[in-house]
């Protein structure tokens, strides 16, 4: 199989520095890989799409799965805030969910940010709603419904 990192990249909106960056490689390894001098390892190629995939589009493509994990974890309401809401989010930026947690599933919730991050292949901050305060107001004002 002919993978052309340089093109994903390229699409992705990325220098080969920041991808190397967000993937923790060497710049020297992936400059390799892209003019060829160096055949990456399906392991690599999967850490490399990793680094340069978007929340956004994880989230769409695994909208339902998030919604059955955040029930599953004890949680209700999923909401969306941050840059995923925003329309901003780029690849490296995390996606930002807010939930309510009854008090009674509290040990069942710690679950969820793990689950998704293993879902979705990006970082996830999930915030529960009951321990926000008048500072972060702004959250829930501005977090969007799944």
């Amino acid at each position: 199989m002919i993978v052309d990192i340089r093109a994903e990249r390229e699409q992705a909106g990325l220098t080969q520095v920041e991808l190397a960056t967000l993937a923790g490689v060497a710049p020297s390894n992936l400059s390799a890989v892209e003019a060829g001098r160096r055949t990456a390892s399906p392991r690599l190629v999967e850490r490399l799409r990793r680094a340069m995939r978007r929340p956004s589009r994880a989230l769409a493509d695994h909208v339902n799965e998030v919604r059955q994990l955040v029930e599953r974890c004890g949680a209700e309401n999923p909401r969306v805030f941050g840059s995923v809401a925003a329309g901003s989010d780029q690849p490296g930026s995390d996606l930002d969910l807010l939930v309510r947690v009854p008090p009674e599933n509290a040990w069942r919730f710690v679950a969820l940010r793990p689950a998704l991050v293993e879902l979705l292949g990006v970082e996830v901050d999930v915030v529960s709603e009951g321990g926000l305060t008048d500072r972060h107001r702004r959250i829930l004002e501005s977090a969007v419904p799944l």
